[in-house]
């Protein structure tokens, strides 16, 4: 999926965290998505979701990549935004972290999706399984339509009530709580993601339902 945010659409983005800060130039936002593999919420180990997760991140990285370098031979300007981290700002009390560009906000203004009450875009077709990726390019392209549907059913607080550290507030996720499990470190050292269950027990993971 690819859709197009032009950077007048992120007024509401914090101050320092708004496209043109990363890129002066900044006329548009290109956001794109791959489609993580629902199977890995299948199994009652974390590790093939973890795997999944680093593959999903490893593949829309490396579009990313690519197509900066196709914009670059075309002399347009497309600077490369990461799907996941690296990112600066972090408050370290609070184990909270933020990237120079929120990619789930940009993804809904580009018409790829709404926010639902677990802070993950939901798609129409694929639901909440999906990995962005974004550029910030000098083009001034023309937008698309922002999604209107609605991604979380009415009243529903299925993840809310299911989260197991209660990390959850239906408009934000609450790091310090979350963090633990969701990049848990093994004593080997390895990075693992122990909790999925606010994507798993969403009613529209895979798709909003008709």
């Amino acid at each position: 999926m690819c859709g197009i945010a032009p950077a007048h659409r992120f007024v509401q983005a914090p101050e320092g965290f708004h496209p043109t800060d990363i890129y002066e130039r900044c006329k548009s936002v290109i956001v794109f998505a791959h489609v993580l593999p629902v199977q890995s919420l299948l199994s009652s180990n974390c590790i093939p979701y973890t795997f999944a997760n680093i593959m999903i991140t490893e593949k829309v990285d490396q579009l990313t990549f690519e197509l900066s370098q196709y914009f670059q031979k075309l002399s347009i300007h497309a600077i490369p935004i990461p799907s996941d981290d690296p990112y600066e700002y972090w408050i370290e009390a609070e184990s909270y972290g933020r990237a120079i560009l929120s990619l789930g906000h940009a993804g809904h203004l580009a018409g790829l999706g709404v926010l639902g009450k677990n802070t993950l875009l939901i798609n129409e077709q694929f639901g909440n399984m999906i990995q962005l990726g974004a550029l910030l390019t000098n083009l001034e392209l023309e937008g698309d339509p922002v999604a209107t549907y609605e991604g979380c059913p009415s009243g529903c607080r299925i993840c809310i009530e299911s989260c197991p550290v209660q990390a959850l507030d239906g408009k934000s996720v609450i790091q310090k709580l979350c963090r633990p499990l969701s990049n848990f470190r093994t004593t080997k050292g390895y990075i693992i993601k122990k909790c999925n269950v606010c994507r798993r027990v969403c009613p529209n993971y895979n798709g909003i339902k008709k």
